[in-house]
């Protein structure tokens, strides 16, 4: 006991110093850098497990009584486990490197290097051709998700278009080996949700598949990449938008039906891959494109309440409206319409004052009427840390 209340002293040293060291470093008109590396250094603080792995709970407090229900077929719905499934975890990769984006703080590297990878190689899967698996390798094998695999895919290209590091580029290719494993010709192409269940092609492996290609196009200047690219992502808007609004349904399954659910982070990865493909190609239908989904999703995931003088984000996971931002955020890039960004930045102002508890950690609801004190959902925090690190990029 006292060798783990020690560790976990350590651990809340070593997130308080990252967290000084940041705001010390790098100050931000607008806070929001501030706010990203505090929300990064509670979670550290909070979410460690202190048995010198790197992991991290899922959930904050910790007890016996949480099951993922997000997993293939749900047949873990019913099992704890002592760390978080890839997914959740992959939130602290997100998190940091959009810190390094903005901020490029040799500590913010550090941290990536030596506590958020060696996490990471936890759940590295060396069934061929090697990728990540929903839960650690020293576990039962478990399945491995396309989509979870593409997340990181984006984020080790952008750690090397940040530093130029040959290693990150390395790692992004072999993750794209193992992504073009999971496409075939039925449906006429895409890529599956999940290797072991081959059941649907879905927009969250396919749409951050073309943001994923785009980049190491960016990255390494091989045609082949673009071409993929463009391929899935029409491939991806003629099986999975729904043209009313431009918003982008979850999936479609072998028998040819569409789930017609719709979540954030699909159109708003279909919005940056637009943009993205416009800034490389210069064709004004990409753009287009996005832009006709970045008004239809203003519309499906912002409400007008009458008592806020700004349009609100509707509950959802944070980390959807987190890779939504992204899109946003790359489109205002493209054709500097503030419109989105200002929506997003006046729901981030209130979120820090309420949506947080005691603990320094956020809710799901954007209104802040319902109660603060439910268990929080790791990845819920890392997508707040990432959105504030995105926003800190921005100028007002």
């Amino acid at each position: 006991m006292m060798i783990n209340k020690t560790k976990n002293i350590l651990a809340a040293g070593i997130a308080l110093c990252i967290s000084s060291t940041l705001n010390a470093q790098t100050p931000t008109a607008n806070g929001y850098y501030e706010k990203a590396s505090e929300t990064l250094s509670k979670i550290e603080n909070l979410y460690t497990v202190p048995d010198g792995k790197h992991l991290l709970r899922e959930n904050y407090p910790f007890d016996d009584t949480y099951s993922a229900s997000y997993l293939a077929g749900g047949e873990n719905q019913s099992k704890t486990n002592p760390y978080s499934y890839l997914w959740p975890f992959s939130g602290s990769l997100s998190a940091y490197v959009a810190l390094l984006e903005h901020g490029d703080a040799e500590d913010v590297k550090s941290h990536i290097d030596q506590i958020v990878l060696p996490g990471l190689d936890n759940y590295y899967d060396t069934r061929q051709p090697a990728g990540y698996a929903s839960y650690i390798n020293s576990a039962a094998p478990s399945d491995r998700f396309y989509d979870d695999n593409v997340w990181l895919g984006i984020d080790f290209t952008d750690l090397y278009l940040q530093t130029k590091e040959q290693k990150y580029l390395d790692k992004a290719q072999e993750i794209w080996r193992f992504v073009a494993s999971g496409m075939d010709d039925k449906l006429g192409g895409g890529i599956y949700w999940c290797e072991q269940k081959k059941e649907s092609k879905n927009t969250c492996s396919n749409a951050p598949a073309v943001v994923y290609l785009v980049k190491v196009y960016e990255a390494t200047k091989s045609q082949a990449y673009l071409d993929q690219a463009i391929q899935l992502y029409s491939w991806t808007k003629d099986n999975l938008q729904d043209p009313k609004d431009h918003v982008y349904w979850d999936n479609i399954n072998l028998a040819g039906k569409v789930q017609e659910a719709k979540y954030p982070y699909n159109t708003g990865q279909m919005i940056q891959a637009g943009a993205l493909l416009y800034k490389i190609t210069g064709k004004n239908e990409y753009l287009a494109d996005a832009q006709a989904s970045a008004k239809g999703g203003l519309a499906q995931f912002f409400t007008k309440d009458a008592t806020a003088s700004y349009p609100q984000l509707k509950r959802s996971d944070n980390w959807f409206i987190a890779v939504m931002l992204r899109g946003y955020v790359e489109l205002y890039h493209q054709d500097q319409n503030k419109q989105y960004i200002n929506a997003f930045q006046a729901n981030m102002d209130h979120a820090w004052t309420g949506m947080r508890n005691s603990d320094g950690l956020f809710s799901k609801n954007w209104t802040g009427k319902s109660p603060n004190s439910d268990k929080k959902w790791l990845l819920d925090q890392f997508a707040i840390a990432e959105m504030y690190a995105r926003l800190a990029g921005l100028s007002h």
